[in-house]
């Protein structure tokens, strides 16, 4: 699974793991993503979406119809 939220479109950072001696080595800050099934009734279906907790509070907040029509309007896939 791609770990990047559909909702937010948040991503995985990069960046160093320093050690006690300092040294660096390349590592990977993924994002927190879950998948998740909503109820959209203006589809009359299920979704299932991969968001982060941001986008679940932006799916709270918005309402998942406003949400799913943003990212149809993207032509991201349901």
């Amino acid at each position: 699974m791609s770990r990047v939220c559909q909702v937010t479109g948040a991503r995985p950072g990069f960046g160093h793991a320093i050690s006690h001696s300092h040294r660096r080595t390349k590592r990977r800050f993924d994002v927190n993503v879950q998948r998740k099934h909503y109820w959209v009734p203006s589809l009359g279906r299920r979704v299932t979406l991969t968001v982060s907790p941001r986008g679940i509070r932006t799916i709270d907040r918005r309402g998942i119809d406003a949400v799913v029509a943003s990212l149809l309007a993207r032509g991201e896939k349901l």
